[in-house]
């Protein structure tokens, strides 16, 4: 029997401030990020770059300068998207993750247009080859070769998040290397303190920019560094007991004082570490797999790696690091009184939360996509929850492409005919990345209004 749980309240009507409140901090967010953009071109125009002339050597070494100011202020909000700000977690969730990559993509592309159009200018200026002026830049200027160190070391990591690349890669590998990009950004640093114009002869830009360093470094310091220590202290997490699942999935339960004052709410995920020799330095995201009820929290794991096995194998007693609780794909984001709920594979556990939280108080229907039968996990108290009046469980079970299932269960057509007042529910999403890159593609479709499709992506 499920037991019962400490919930939220769950409003029995649409909210539009709720959602009027979101939109202004989304306003808010872009506008501070805009405003000290602007501040930065303001202070560059301030003193007097663009007065250096119209020739080609002095076009490239403006165009340059502009373009490495402009690129290490993308590469320290970049880093603020991945701080774990508690307003940035609550307000974009998973979005976040989105931003931060294509903020590091710009910021890698001008740092990349600094590095050619600088050479490229002093080269013009000094009557040589790109060539030897790189080779003499490097060898003859101070921290220069500092910063084309942290310039490879950026390439790097953007390199290693390609989605092949990074399918070729352990979760331990890929978040690895993601922790150089902070050696990698104080190897900039010194080098634009050092061969910077704005910085050399101007100590308000001096100040500014060391500032916007300390603030995004502390930011980092203090959610990601020391808020699980303090945690950790206060709750003293402990695995209570572990149940199996299926053959290869079980559930941890995980306990501690004085739990209710996690706030945490079913849909969010954890990043989950043993404190155990040879385990301490890595951690793994996982979804709450049943409301939080303040007394443990549920995972509940799939054995995909070596971390994820090892879990499967726990013993009580076992004490455990848990960071957050993070993500936005909670309750709080509804906006009607009607709601899909659509899972994958593992990807159902946050799913199968939520409809814990929100069955019988709302309209719920919940799709389960499974490769086979031996993969769905939670058929009793998925089939406990269905008793409850307004709710539905719908299982696509098979192989896409078998005879059982010839069609993608999943597209716009398919969702239509499962759910045919999808674009007027709230749809929740999680699973695989390529199933939710369907889903998404299906609702856009369906028309189904953006601010109605809630989604999470795990986070580094």
């Amino acid at each position: 029997m499920l037991e019962p749980a400490r919930r939220f309240p769950i409003a029995t009507a649409p909210a539009p401030t709720a959602r009027l409140r979101r939109q202004l901090s989304y306003a808010s967010v872009g506008a501070i990020f805009l405003a000290n953009a602007a501040l930065i071109v303001a202070i560059w125009i301030h003193h007097g770059h663009l007065d250096a002339g119209s020739s080609p050597a002095a076009t490239l070494m403006w165009l340059g300068q502009l373009s490495a100011l402009m690129g290490t202020y993308l590469v320290l909000v970049g880093m603020l998207f991945v701080a774990r700000t508690p307003f940035l977690e609550g307000l974009l969730g998973d979005r976040a993750a989105r931003y931060h990559r294509v903020i590091a993509i710009s910021a890698l592309l001008l740092i990349g247009l600094h590095v050619i159009s600088s050479t490229a200018g002093f080269a013009l200026t000094d009557g040589v080859s790109v060539t030897d002026e790189f080779t003499t830049m490097v060898v003859t200027y101070p921290y220069m070769l500092v910063g084309l160190v942290g310039f490879g070391m950026f390439l790097v990591i953007g390199a290693s998040s390609i989605r092949f690349i990074r399918a070729r890669l352990s979760y331990e590998t890929w978040t690895g290397l993601h922790l150089y990009a902070y050696l990698a950004v104080l190897l900039a640093f010194g080098h634009q303190l050092a061969v910077g114009s704005d910085f050399s002869f101007h100590p308000l830009a001096r100040f500014y920019w060391v500032a916007l360093y300390i603030a995004v470094f502390g930011l980092i310091a203090v959610f990601r560094v020391a808020a699980p220590i303090v945690l950790l202290m206060r709750h003293r997490f402990v695995v209570d007991r572990v149940v199996v699942e299926t053959s290869d999935v079980v559930s941890i339960y995980v306990g501690g004082r004085g739990l209710d004052r996690l706030n945490a709410r079913a849909g969010q995920y954890f990043r989950l570490r043993l404190l155990a020799r040879n385990e301490w330095w890595r951690s793994h995201p996982f979804s709450v797999s049943a409301m939080p009820d303040g007394v443990t929290l549920r995972f509940t794991v799939k054995a995909l790696g070596d971390f994820s096995g090892r879990l499967q194998s726990l013993k009580p007693g076992t004490r455990v690091m848990l960071e957050g609780p993070y993500g936005a794909l909670t309750g709080a984001r509804r906006t009607l009184n009607r709601v899909a709920l659509i899972g994958g594979g593992i990807g159902v556990t946050p799913i199968r939360a939520l409809f814990e939280e929100l069955a019988g108080a709302v309209d719920v229907q919940v799709i389960y996509r499974a490769s086979g039968a031996k993969d769905l996990v939670f058929w009793d108290e998925l089939h406990q929850l269905e008793r409850l009046p307004g709710t539905y469980v719908t299982y696509l079970i098979g192989r896409r492409g078998t005879p059982r299932m010839p069609r993608d269960p999943l597209s716009a057509t398919a969702l239509r005919g499962l759910v045919p007042d999808i674009h007027a529910r709230d749809v929740f999403v999680c699973g695989p990345a390529p199933m939710m890159d369907a889903v998404e593609r299906s609702l856009r479709e369906l028309g189904v209004p953006k601010h109605q499709v809630h989604t999470e992506r795990f986070a580094a």
